[in-house]
């Protein structure tokens, strides 16, 4: 459909091809620089009047350089007369959905205004930290899961024995459910309480039977590899066999892939929500299918 686009923001270059090519639709790009001193600039170089623009932009580090990349461009593309779709795949600032300490920002309400004010229409990102979190966004928001391309990845790539799927903590069963059932392998989240003036985190799991049991331990984001290094180290107490790490954002700041390796976490795999070395599931048939639906 010729009033259809595709923009490929600077982060996001790879997927966003990926996606332009399954939907059949050209793909245009922003000139996008920086300054010395770090300030961003961005300038469009095609007519987008009237157009309906897919902009795909995942928002990994450097954080706020992306998202100011893409408020700039959905600033500009509104501005010169076109729908803007925002597709985040990776949407920062979203873990902190609730003022958990007094005085504390809610980063993701504050996001929220920030799309709403230069004009996003509408916006899909992947496997969105917490559901609850999309009640912040006044236009609609949509949250695709990749769980089910992340559970036939292991389905049809890695040879298991006695696969048990293992959350790394109680907010994620949700989730590990859903990949388990796809699998059809059994599944728990490990109870796991965090001080949050320390950081400290204990652990205790459920009474299933995890020894000699593959573990396929299921998040949605990895960034420094503590919650999975301290499930990893938990569960082979119990002489597990191999353990896996499976998650939809691999953010992996500094030595995090290094430290979860070391853990004996045999692999570590992801979507390419984010472009790096473990991302080696395609989350564009999700999106996809997602877009074809509101078209």
């Amino acid at each position: 459909m010729s009033d259809w686009l595709v923009l490929a923001g600077p982060a996001s270059k790879d997927l966003s091809f990926s996606l332009s090519k399954s939907l059949d639709l050209d793909l245009i790009e922003v000139e996008s620089r920086s300054f010395p001193d770090g300030e961003r600039k961005v300038r469009l170089q095609h007519d987008v009047k009237n157009k309906n623009i897919i902009l795909v932009q995942s928002l990994h580090p450097p954080i706020d350089a992306h998202l100011m990349q893409l408020l700039f461009t959905i600033h500009k593309l509104t501005e010169e007369g076109a729908k803007v779709l925002a597709c985040v795949p990776y949407l920062a600032y979203a873990r902190q959905d609730l003022e958990f300490r007094k005085g504390e920002v809610i980063s993701l309400s504050v996001l929220s205004r920030l799309f709403r004010s230069v004009g996003v229409s509408s916006l899909v990102t992947v496997d969105i930290h917490s559901s609850q979190g999309l009640g912040y966004f006044s236009f609609p928001t949509y949250s695709v899961s990749a769980m089910p391309l992340l559970a036939n990845y292991a389905k049809n790539n890695l040879k298991l024995v006695s696969p048990l799927a293992v959350s790394p903590d109680f907010g994620g069963s949700a989730r590990v459910e859903a990949f388990a059932t796809i699998m059809d392998i059994p599944s728990i989240s490990l109870k796991k309480s965090r001080n949050r003036n320390t950081g400290e985190v204990i652990m205790e799991k459920s009474n299933i039977e995890v020894t000699g049991r593959d573990i396929l331990l299921i998040d949605d984001m990895i960034t420094t590899g503590n919650s999975i290094v301290k499930a990893a180290n938990y569960l082979k107490k119990f002489n597990t066999g191999k353990i896996y790490a499976l998650c939809s954002h691999a953010v992996l700041i500094d030595a995090a892939s290094s430290i979860i390796q070391e853990a004996g976490v045999e692999e570590i795999i992801a979507t390419n929500t984010i472009p790096c070395n473990v991302s080696k599931v395609d989350i564009t048939p999700i999106l996809t299918e997602h877009f074809k639906t509101i078209r």
